[in-house]
């Protein structure tokens, strides 16, 4: 029986009402923890293709930026040479250029804000399943096998890990500064 329709659903979810609630807490624990899995997984084939194309959409424009400033070195060429035609041709590609920038830009911070929100989803997904592992480990005293769709997976699994060891590192040495003061 699914619990979750939706990725903010296991961030905002309350392990404990949903234990309660059930008649086998270790059986729904297990399906809790098997949902989050693929809700991580989800999360991450979405922020990677969210990263993508940000990454595309920010070469396009520079690709683009580029071409303008080609056109405008021609159309000054061209009018240095006394070729008007020319000139107003390259000009003519140039404001295209930069209407074709101008319309990409709003798709590159769409995809860019996209991207971090889903960073920001999977971070507090890989949080909230953290809990739930540590509480089938209390509630059935194993420590459930955590599947994944890929190795790509796999490696952000093991990526997220050494940033919460570092980040949790920086704030036990700052809290030893304090107390040490």
């Amino acid at each position: 029986m699914p619990h979750f329709s939706r990725l903010t659903d296991i961030v905002t979810c309350s392990l404990t009402e949903i234990l309660e609630s059930s008649d086998d807490p270790a059986t729904t624990l297990r399906e809790v923890v098997e949902e989050m899995e693929e809700g991580l997984t989800s999360a991450r084939r979405v922020a990677r293709t969210s990263g993508s194309n940000r990454d595309r959409l920010q070469k396009e424009i520079t690709t683009h930026s580029t071409q303008l400033n080609d056109w405008l070195s021609k159309a000054k060429t061209a009018l240095s040479d006394g070729d008007e035609t020319t000139a107003r041709e390259a000009l003519t590609r140039k404001v295209e250029i930069e209407d074709l920038i101008e319309g990409l830009t709003p798709e590159l911070e769409a995809a860019n804000a996209t991207w971090q929100n889903m960073l920001r989803i999977q971070k507090a997904l890989e949080a909230r399943h953290s809990e739930a592992i540590r509480r089938m480990a209390e509630l059935t005293g194993e420590t459930p096998a955590v599947r994944l769709e890929s190795e790509t997976a796999a490696h952000a699994i093991t990526q997220s890990e050494q940033e919460k060891s570092t980040e949790v590192e920086a704030e036990l040495e700052a809290l030893r500064k304090q107390l040490g003061s």
